[in-house]
């Protein structure tokens, strides 16, 4: 079942993974889909992998977050106390043992001298099917607990994959802001010499400082950030110093977002939709539990009863039968329908939601991937293009700094550009594949049939 909550990481980890650069990682430290499908928390036969201290891969991060995420650990003991609930519901009820004396003290009672010591073991016997109904319900509830957990680590994958995305992406961000402070440097360098040689005026040289600080303040905001992104991914694994140096992945590797109607014909597999099914299956086993307690259960009693005085013996056998007159436990009964009805209605609100969060999601990644392929095309190789030759015509005495810094701003404005539509491509890819609960490409033939917890 797993596997199919590991599948809307898909495409994010071939994009991110096979494209990764893992020298810095330890050998064997990057894992399969196939491996992280095993991975759970709690599980004392697991192999606990560690945060490696140089170049950390996608689904090395996910499989940190899998085995250590706190939040995920505690979803996994509340399915284990559901299966202890489970194991608790198919008990039978305990017999009840009860020993009394009367006509103690040898008191005479209606002819009788001596003591009576009577000994009795009484059982409750279930009727209307109530042990049955019970292990149902407990049965599903177990499923419910299984589903909310698979819900969770649902979440958790895709928190961890954006938070990777985010670290990535400041990676470069950074990396570019580097990149304008030396060319600002440089051009600080270039135009000091030119105003001692009496070619520009020494505004130009103020007016080069002045843009080389303000690249100073933007290098330090993108430091800040890229630690502040390090954290968020470091959490993901319940760390609140990150080990790691750097990410390691490819936000170039992208590709044409299936269509709208073929995504929406899979969100069945979204596991919040999926876990209905069994919520409403609950509901209905949780009615038929409280119809059967109407039905009065028999307590049969055996018992022997001995008289000290004559020396004699009495066999005791009985049953005792609550009487239904007043408590039928109709309320409980309207209670558990009403809760069917209100999961019902649920169900469609839940539709509607995660139909409206697809749509939204999907706009934000159809609309990431065409800037995209816009600035590939046509933004970029222009910006290139007229940064070259303004900063060529600087050099020739063509053009003034201004010229040069405009082209320069146009430039690296672009490419940020390009940085965070990349970014949020995939990160919206992720959104999409944890909505429809499967590959973002993967056609309808392709998938496989829900399979419940």
């Amino acid at each position: 079942m797993f596997s199919n909550y590991v599948r809307p990481l898909g495409v994010a980890l071939c994009l991110l993974i096979t494209t990764s650069q893992v020298d810095a990682s330890p050998p064997n430290s990057t894992l399969s889909l196939t491996q992280l499908s095993e991975l759970t928390p709690n599980d004392p036969n697991r192999s606990v992998p560690e945060e490696p201290t140089g170049s950390l891969v996608l689904s090395q991060a996910l499989a940190l977050a899998l085995t250590q995420n706190p939040e995920l650990s505690a979803f996994s003991w509340e399915s284990r106390a559901q299966e202890a609930a489970t194991l608790q519901a198919g008990l039978f009820p305990n017999p009840t043992f009860n020993a009394n004396a009367a006509n103690f003290g040898n008191q005479v009672i209606k002819g009788f001298d001596g003591d009576v010591v009577t000994l009795e073991l009484s059982q409750l016997i279930e009727l209307g099917g109530k042990r049955t109904a019970r292990m149902e319900a407990a049965s599903l509830t177990k499923q419910l607990a299984d589903w909310d957990y698979e819900t969770k680590r649902a979440d958790v994958l895709t928190q961890v994959t954006q938070a990777f995305i985010d670290v990535l992406a400041a990676q470069q961000r950074l990396a570019l802001t580097q990149q304008i402070h030396e060319l600002a440097n440089q051009t600080t360098v270039t135009t000091s010499a030119r105003v001692q040689v009496g070619k520009v005026s020494p505004v130009e040289e103020t007016k080069a400082k002045v843009a080389r600080a303000s690249v100073q303040i933007e290098l330090m905001r993108a430091q800040k950030e890229l630690e502040a992104a390090r954290k968020r991914l470091a959490a993901g694994w319940g760390s609140t110093t990150p080990r790691f140096e750097a990410v390691s992945g490819n936000l170039e590797s992208i590709q044409a977002p299936a269509s709208l109607d073929s995504l929406m014909q899979r969100l069945s597999k979204n596991p919040d939709l999926a876990r209905w099914a069994t919520e409403i299956t609950q509901r209905q086993a949780l009615i038929t539990m409280e119809k059967s307690k109407a039905i009065p259960d028999v307590t049969a009693t055996v018992g022997a009863s001995k008289y000290l005085m004559p020396n004699d013996y009495a066999l005791v056998v009985g049953f005792s039968v609550p009487l239904p007159v007043f408590d039928r436990n109709q309320g409980r009964i309207q209670e558990a329908e009403h809760r069917l009805t209100k999961a019902e209605e649920e169900l469609r609100s839940t539709e509607v939601r995660i139909t409206t969060a697809l749509n939204t999601a999907y706009q934000a990644l159809d609309t990431a991937y065409s800037e995209i392929i816009t600035l590939q095309q046509d933004i970029l190789p222009g910006a290139q293009s007229a940064y070259d030759a303004a900063r060529e015509g600087y050099r020739l005495g063509k053009f003034g700094f201004l010229d040069v810094l405009d082209a320069q701003r146009t430039l690296f404005g672009a490419k940020n550009q390009y940085l965070l539509a990349l970014a949020e491509y995939h990160k919206s890819v992720a959104s999409v594949e944890r909505l429809v609960g499967s590959n973002m490409n993967e056609t309808v033939a392709d998938s496989q049939p829900e399979v419940s917890p």
